[in-house]
């Protein structure tokens, strides 16, 4: 069931149906964009299932896929596998006749992997008579809530879980602080979010954990979207052994979130939205308040 982005309408967003303005001549297409994996078994149900279900649910757009990550598609293309970067995608949809474009990748935040497309999108923009951008996983704290209601599900009893996100350089990785503060105010006081290269760090996350005095059994949940390389390695081998060390039995699940189902429907839900949404332009919104209007 498709859930209203609340805080998406209020301020960012005015409600104008895309494929409701299209001419005649006039053809659409949806652009799933990927950070990309070079792991064949996580693609399978991660990337290839969401690209599935976007072609399931939007009959009426015409699909096209990107990946983001260069040194992923390097390595794919020693293999003989050719993925188009979103430039690359997006200048083959200007060359095959399509005028407008929703964009919707599976960035778990709005980070450096979303501001890079933003800029991949302004530069392609003139080319076509509109093209959109819907959000990450986690955008509005409704988003927050139903990511957090889809990983309870994955909680054991007298199990704490730590999600692993990848994290991020930037003021961003609030984001996953964002997501731990949730939790803990929903409840869930044996769930804590750690990053590989980020904040919360992954030591602060064994900090909750040494608060649960009772609890000996640890499971590590990757919070990506696909289980790759900081799954396999980062999260399966290294923390799992430090875990050990501190004499805690773990188990480190190997799933990526775009394996579940409900996680899935959040960005069907972000890709129907969008087509449904126009994103404000805060430039034009300054001007217009500067001129004594208000959209």
């Amino acid at each position: 069931m498709y859930l209203p982005v609340y805080a998406q309408s209020e301020g960012n967003f005015v409600h104008e149906d895309m494929l409701q303005n299209l001419q005649n001549g006039d053809k659409a297409a949806l652009l799933m964009v990927h950070f990309g994996t070079t792991h064949d078994d996580t693609r399978a149900v991660t990337i290839d299932a969401i690209n599935q279900k976007a072609k399931d649910e939007f009959p009426q757009l015409d699909f096209r896929e990107a990946y983001t990550s260069r040194i992923i598609m390097r390595k794919l293309s020693k293999r003989g596998v050719r993925k188009l970067n979103p430039v690359e995608a997006l200048a083959q949809l200007k060359a095959e006749g399509y005028t407008h474009v929703i964009v919707q990748s599976t960035n778990i935040i709005d980070g450096i992997e979303m501001e890079s497309l933003r800029k991949d999108i302004d530069m392609m923009k003139p080319l076509f008579k509109e093209i959109r951008l819907g959000m990450p996983l986690l955008y509005s704290p409704e988003d927050y809530k139903q990511v957090i209601d889809c990983l309870k599900e994955k909680s054991k009893e007298k199990t704490f879980t730590i999600l692993v996100g990848h994290g991020t350089y930037t003021p961003a990785t609030a984001q996953y602080a964002m997501l731990d503060y949730m939790l803990q105010t929903e409840g869930y006081s044996d769930f804590a979010v750690g990053t590989v290269e980020g904040y919360p760090t992954f030591d602060n996350a064994i900090g909750k954990l040494k608060g649960q005095k009772k609890i000996k059994q640890v499971q590590l949940l990757p919070f990506m979207f696909v289980a790759g390389d900081h799954a396999k390695n980062d999260i399966a081998v290294d923390m799992k052994e430090v875990l050990e060390k501190e004499g805690y039995e773990v188990t480190a699940l190997m799933e990526g979130l775009g394996e579940q189902p409900a996680i899935q429907q959040i960005y069907i839900d972000h890709i129907r939205f969008i087509i449904k949404h126009k994103q404000i332009d805060i430039v034009q919104k300054k001007i217009n308040y500067a001129n004594g209007k208000e959209l």
